[in-house]
């Protein structure tokens, strides 16, 4: 039996990206902002929720399909746009998408994603959403819609958290730099930890792949790169933006980073087609509420149409089963199949996915619910 055989759940999946990886790396997919508490209660919060099932059900056959983006999807899950995936894992976003599209599920790709959009799409043809953002220059965010028409991206999700980085302390305690290199205080936690060492260090080049073109005039280097990218996020952003790339786009869109019932209303108006309830794995502000808890006042302000993603502290496929009783259309993945991917590439998601999708399904089953379309209100509440 494998070392991935033998992880039963997400939490045994982190526990092996823990060994794999050096500090600094794992310390970057693992902490949140200041103090970690919005990070900690995205998960914890799922506890609040209790399942009240439905007995004498025929569930010897489930109906887990549903749409997102418009898209047929074989369960509510989505795998969350992530940054950097290169250095957790030489396949990089390639690993990921070989794994989604065995599982039947969407792919979202980061715009600092260390893999070309135009290669993720030759070579994924899966349903697929490219997030971005709405940079100082309106002319990168343009091209970047441009181009995912081009490549028969199916979605975009904007992302609106971000008017400067959070707070992300553990990267100053364990002296990340991006991207990876040797220095005096990292060889020996690369030496010990030879696995990721060797291809990260000596393989293709890391590179953030949809922007490093921007900056031909700082010679290319990564973290010439880096320092782009923190002078392109404008503070200055309005939903007048947002109307804008609605119409640029003249596709389903979901506003990422949305936590008020105001605020998706708000989204809607302006031209979304939906909205990712997310706090950004609790990376950005501290304090912030957890996702499930806005998913019920979000879905009640909404109505039945837009899609309402959940994207935050999911670790069961239980945790899936809550939102959608809550009133989420699906859940979105980070951290989950992050772990997955540090511990074994592509067989490391493929593990992370086959554990929350057998779990939600056998979690539908005792619940006496057959169709995911069946799963309401009623299922769950707030324990005593």
């Amino acid at each position: 039996m494998s070392r991935l055989d033998r992880a039963y759940n997400i939490g045994d999946l982190r526990k092996l990206a823990y060994k794999r990886l050096p500090p600094p790396i794992f310390h970057y997919i693992d902490g949140g902002a200041d103090d970690e508490w919005t990070m900690r209660r995205n998960a914890s919060a799922f506890q609040r929720y209790e399942i009240i099932p439905d007995v004498l059900s025929d569930v010897s056959k489930l109906k887990t399909a549903t749409t997102l983006f418009g898209q047929p999807i074989a369960r509510p899950l989505m795998l969350a746009p992530t940054g950097l995936n290169r250095m957790f894992h030489e396949d990089a976003e390639h690993a990921v998408t070989r794994a989604t599209a065995k599982h039947g599920l969407l792919f979202g790709l980061s715009t600092i994603g260390t893999i070309r959009l135009e290669e993720v799409a030759e070579q994924f043809v899966g349903p697929k959403v490219f997030q971005v953002y709405i940079f100082k220059d309106r002319g990168l965010t343009a091209e970047f819609v441009a181009r995912c028409k081009a490549a028969g991206y199916h979605g975009l999700a904007l992302t609106v958290d971000t008017p400067v980085a959070g707070n992300r302390e553990r990267d100053r305690v364990h002296g990340l730099s991006l991207p990876p290199r040797l220095t005096l205080r990292s060889m020996l936690s690369f030496a010990l930890h030879p696995g990721w060492s060797l291809p990260a260090l000596t393989g293709k080049k890391f590179d953030f792949a949809n922007v490093s073109h921007r900056v031909d005039a700082l010679a290319g280097t990564s973290m010439s790169v880096v320092e782009y990218m923190g002078s392109q996020f404008d503070r200055s952003l309005t939903w007048k933006d947002v109307e804008w790339l609605a119409r640029e786009w003249g596709g389903p869109l979901a506003i990422k980073g949305v936590m008020s019932p105001e605020d998706a209303k708000r989204s809607i108006e302006s031209g979304a087609s939906g909205v990712m309830i997310s706090n950004h794995g609790g990376r950005q502000l501290d304090g912030a509420p957890a996702p499930v808890d806005q998913v019920a006042a979000v879905r009640d302000a909404l109505g039945d149409g837009p899609d309402v993603i959940c994207e935050g502290g999911v670790r069961r496929g239980s945790d899936i089963f809550k939102a959608l009783a809550l009133g989420a259309t699906a859940c979105s993945i980070g951290r989950p199949y992050l772990y997955g991917l540090a511990a074994g590439g592509e067989a490391g998601v493929d593990r992370a996915l086959t554990l929350l999708t057998e779990e939600f399904d056998r979690t539908m089953m005792l619940a006496g619910v057959n169709d995911v379309a069946a799963i309401e209100r009623r299922h769950v509440r707030v324990v005593a």
